[in-house]
């Protein structure tokens, strides 16, 4: 049984009212006019016309956060927000990723947020083990259901629950980063495949949920592209676009990250897998490593450059841009006579034709020529349904020299 919150009754600004009739997912603050008293986070925010008092949208109220308001459902019905709604809402994520479970793939998110009707929560499957990313305390009053609707379509070997810093933060909280939700963990690391590639997730102390599922497609295209050829992983982490080249027949691959650790993940993932090729790790800040390849006078057949995100805040974007820049330089001048180059930015306060635009530009003025034959967004168990949930574009440019 979902634990009643209170009802709330709010009026938005016109403008808020005509961003929750076009089906957007946010409310922030400042759109907010009217709102019971002793509104508190996890309670559902009823939202009413201020013309005609007709009910236009249902939203879980968030204390805690500038997006006041994360809506679940846009329209005149007043349906009903329960466990029955969350476990429909999550049948439907479910339907969504099994084209993927036929692909020699056991890993895949089901649940990306707004964009399957969770704002503030993220689901990734690995394997038999599920593990649910909690960003906002506004899903307190329903994870019970959540979970069990979750337990029930996936059939899991054990749930964990990972936290972000905010929540960690909070006091209020009985939970804890890592903790088992149900079932058995053996061990911290989980074992999974992606078109038949295996790797490992650290699922309690990995970087988000313990690997990054959104580049899946891209990996499988480097994969192939790079049969017979030298690859320069730049970004590495745990070694994804490396370890697909070398799966498929890379004679020698690159793998660079600022982390050690990390690197240490990347060849153990490696090491899960046949190939004959060659692997080597440089631990470094990546553009520094890059600066001295190219002084070395190396160049790769393919290279790959997939940076952590520049622009977390507004206020980072032209640094953002810069930083592109300088990477799309130094892809160019390391990548090979006839060579592959391919970019990628998961900023998403930079939009995908503004980081297109800087790499034709910083192509353009090379003189080098260039054919760019694909550009891509985020897998296909990343669905996006609002402009701001896409953050992730990657570009292939292939040199004919």
């Amino acid at each position: 049984m979902i634990p009643k919150a209170n009802r709330l009754a709010i009026k938005l600004t016109s403008r808020g009212e005509r961003y929750v009739k076009q089906g957007h997912p946010w409310v922030f603050s400042d759109a907010i006019i009217k709102i019971g008293k002793d509104a508190k986070t996890g309670d559902l925010a009823v939202i009413f016309d201020r013309r005609n008092n007709q009910l236009i949208g249902l939203g879980l109220y968030d204390a805690d956060s500038p997006i006041r308001i994360k809506i679940l459902h846009s329209g005149s019905d007043n349906v009903k927000i329960d466990n029955d709604f969350f476990r429909s809402k999550t049948e439907a994520a479910f339907k969504k990723r099994l084209p993927l479970l036929s692909a020699q793939t056991n890993s895949f998110r089901l649940i990306f947020g707004e964009n399957d009707g969770f704002p503030g929560l993220i689901v990734d499957v690995y394997n038999q083990v599920v593990v649910v990313k909690l960003y906002s305390g506004i899903w307190l009053p329903y994870f019970s259901g959540i979970i069990s609707s979750i337990q029930a379509l996936t059939n899991s070997q054990a749930i964990v629950l990972r936290l972000s810093r905010q929540m960690e933060t909070n006091s209020n909280l009985n939970l804890k980063d890592g903790q088992v939700l149900s079932g058995v963990l053996e061990g911290e690391e989980v074992y999974f495949k992606e078109y038949n590639v295996q790797f490992k997730a650290n699922v309690i102390k990995g970087h988000k949920t313990g690997f990054f599922l959104d580049h899946r497609e891209n990996r499988r295209q480097v994969g192939l592209l790079s049969k017979g050829k030298t690859v320069l992983d730049v970004f590495a982490y745990a070694g994804g676009f490396a370890i697909h080249a070398l799966v498929n027949g890379a004679t020698e691959v690159t793998s660079v990250d600022i982390s050690q650790k990390a690197l240490e993940v990347a060849k153990s993932n490696a090491n899960l897998n046949n190939f004959i090729g060659t692997h080597h790790t440089i631990c470094g800040d990546a553009f520094t490593i890059l600066e001295q390849l190219k002084e070395e006078g190396k160049t790769f057949d393919v290279v790959v450059i997939d940076p952590p995100s520049f622009a977390k805040q507004k206020s980072e974007i032209q640094i953002a841009k810069k930083k592109y820049r300088q990477l799309a330089q130094l892809g160019l001048d390391l990548t090979a006579p006839n060579g592959l180059l391919v970019l990628a930015s998961c900023s998403s306060r930079v939009s995908s034709k503004s980081f297109f635009d800087i790499n034709k530009n910083v192509l353009d003025n090379s003189q080098r020529p260039y054919n760019l034959f694909k550009t891509t967004g985020h897998d296909t168990d990343h669905p996006t349904t609002f402009p701001e949930a896409q953050y992730l574009k990657c570009a292939y440019y292939r040199f004919k020299d």
